[in-house]
């Protein structure tokens, strides 16, 4: 039944194809990212789960602390 279904919606067949370009666009996007990182953000990055409660973003540093005090 779900395939008659399917089959009566008109272009149904290019969504597959669809879905594959985004994920190779969004894939290649990424690896491109990744390739052109500096050495030291990929330390930082690398670091990140062996330091204990230190911040790491001094914009989140700024807006976490209470007004006033």
């Amino acid at each position: 039944m779900r395939r008659d279904v399917i089959e009566t919606i008109q272009g149904v067949e290019i969504f597959p194809l669809i879905s594959l370009v985004i994920f190779v666009v969004f894939f290649i996007g990424l690896m491109y990212y990744v390739i052109k990182m500096k050495r030291s953000e990929v330390e930082e990055y690398s670091n990140m789960p062996l330091e204990e409660d230190e911040p790491h973003n001094q914009l989140f540093n700024n807006d976490s602390k209470p007004k006033g005090d």
